[in-house]
């Protein structure tokens, strides 16, 4: 019992961190996609691939706004065989990316070469870049990524509470749509 109280505790601290105005500016990014028919790139390995399919899907059923995961395993083993797991989503994002299109990359740790490739092409691209992370306040594409405007990092070293977090501000940002009553 005493554990369980703890960590929801530690799950209720970390989620009173996040600024209500930075998930408002993820909602405001979401709308303008839709009004200009953008679409959303969103990448994360493990768990947070779990959490790109699921953002994904709903931004896409719920509200129709463009948004691709690309977390297919013929497409990553393709991609991955040819140009290295380093470099998969660098390689499909200069395939498929618009200039007005946003990416989101997310990474508990930061440290994924695949996540920081992929945010350096953004960056030298001008392309709209979100990255959420957590685990080092100076962990790679938090700082790669110091310019954005939208930066989400979530001060722990826990996965569950990293990952939970991430994922509840981006589902808030969707619900914040269209408002929804509870």
């Amino acid at each position: 019992m005493a554990y369980t109280k703890k960590y929801i505790n530690k799950f209720k601290y970390l989620i009173d961190q996040i600024k209500n105005e930075e998930i408002d500016s993820l909602t405001k990014i979401f709308k303008r996609c839709k009004k200009k028919n953008n679409s959303v790139f969103i990448f994360g390995n493990g768990g947070s691939a779990s959490i790109s399919s699921h953002v994904s899907t709903d931004l896409n059923k719920i509200y129709k706004i463009k948004s691709r995961n690309f977390n297919e395993a013929n497409h990553i083993t393709c991609f991955s065989n040819d140009y290295g797991y380093d470099k998969w989503i660098e390689e499909t994002l200069k395939i498929y990316l618009t200039k007005s299109d946003v990416v989101i990359l997310i990474s508990s740790k930061g440290m994924s070469k695949n996540m920081i490739n992929a945010a350096k092409y953004c960056i030298r691209k001008k392309i709209e870049l979100i990255t959420f992370t957590g685990f080092s306040k100076d962990n790679k594409l938090k700082s790669i990524n110091n310019s954005s405007k939208l930066n989400f990092w979530i001060n722990s070293k826990n996965y569950n509470f990293v990952e939970n977090i991430h994922q509840f501000i981006l589902l808030t940002a969707i619900d914040n749509i269209r408002k929804l009553k509870f």
